[in-house]
């Protein structure tokens, strides 16, 4: 680390063909003028390659992956700050062991993907697609009104698949339509559900309980098709599923065939297996089922907290602080990362 400058690099999918910012939104202003740091826009690749990250010691990572190859050799970067709160698209292992913190920013997206989870809810249960396409039927299709009554939110069952900080939020805002509370998630903490009024349940009673199941939980190997033919096969033929968290959650086949056969009311769906789905994909000619493609918490205040986020992650790394939402906390305790966060400190100072 002979550089005197502390260089940060964002992937190259943070800008347009034309050089233009992506997402304006991201104000990188804050990370441009401050002081001892250097950015660099990086060559758009996916996965990223390790000789695009061999002279700096922070990344900023949009969408493009980051592999086992694209640890750099020069052992200089020390953390890697993802936009948004998934992280399948890095290699947590192949972080851990070059020493490298992954970074993620809860904060940014708990409130707009909590929202999201609430809008699906209301325009599923509101018949709001149906309405809209009525609607445009004139006469016709103000007449076919009373065939599409909407499903009332008091004492319904609201069921969640996680109950970490997205899920807690998603309670917070759904507080005043009365519902129950139900959730599985063996890491839940106990003190915040009982503050919720969350009824903690196992995993066949969240799917045969709900009459909504909204699917808040991150995508791991033990996670990876939880929401399967069988676990479909227990909800209720009025209940609706919404994903919001990643498509692989769901075994999506099994919920294609679910939602034609009539045998769950509908589902909201911003995540799917395949992204962007094959134009010939079934799920997309149904009608009791809401898409969204990967974007509907996408907001400018969004944006703004995500890139906010990481920038204060990668200041405070620069000024040798433990940034917020390390993944691998067990980088924390290598002697890598606690010699490199030690000469930031002392190059740049607390």
């Amino acid at each position: 680390m002979n550089d005197a400058k502390f260089r940060v690099a964002l992937s190259g999918d943070f800008t347009k063909p034309d050089g233009s910012p992506t997402y304006p939104d991201f104000d990188i202003e804050t990370l441009r003028n401050a002081p001892g740091v250097e950015i660099a826009y990086l060559e758009s690749a996916s996965p990223l390659r390790a000789e695009q990250l061999d002279d700096f010691d922070a990344l900023i990572l949009l969408a493009h992956r980051f592999d086992a190859g694209s640890v750099p050799k020069s052992r200089r970067l020390a953390v890697v700050a993802r936009f948004g709160v998934g992280y399948d698209t890095v290699d947590v292992e192949a972080c851990t062991k070059a020493g490298i913190a992954l970074v993620i920013t809860p904060d940014g997206v708990r409130r707009p993907v909590a929202v999201s989870v609430i809008t699906l809810m209301l325009a599923l249960t509101g018949k709001l697609m149906i309405k809209d396409r009525l609607t445009r039927e004139a006469a016709s299709g103000y007449a076919k009104r009373s065939e599409h009554m909407g499903v009332g939110l008091v004492g319904r069952t609201l069921g969640l698949l996680g109950i970490g900080n997205i899920g807690a939020e998603v309670f917070r805002l759904a507080k005043p339509f009365d519902m129950r509370f139900i959730a599985h998630d063996p890491f839940a903490d106990q003190a915040i559900a009982r503050e919720l009024g969350v009824e903690l349940v196992g995993l066949e009673d969240l799917f045969g309980r709900s009459d909504i199941l909204s699917v808040n939980c991150p995508l791991t190997p033990e996670t990876r098709h939880i929401v399967n033919a069988e676990r479909l096969a227990l909800m209720k033929p009025t209940a609706y599923l919404i994903n919001t968290a990643r498509g692989p959650i769901v075994d999506q086949k099994a919920l294609t065939e679910a939602l034609e056969e009539r045998r769950i009311a509908g589902a909201g769906l911003d995540v799917l297996e395949e992204e962007p789905p094959q134009a010939d994909d079934p799920i997309i000619e149904l009608d009791n089922v809401i898409l969204a493609p990967h974007a509907l918490c996408w907001t400018d205040q969004c944006f703004a907290g995500n890139g906010a986020a990481d920038v204060r992650a990668v200041i405070d790394v620069q000024h040798g602080r433990e940034p917020r939402g390390v993944v691998n906390r067990e980088v924390l305790a290598s002697d890598l990362w606690r010699r490199r966060l030690a000469e930031f400190g002392r190059r740049y100072g607390p």
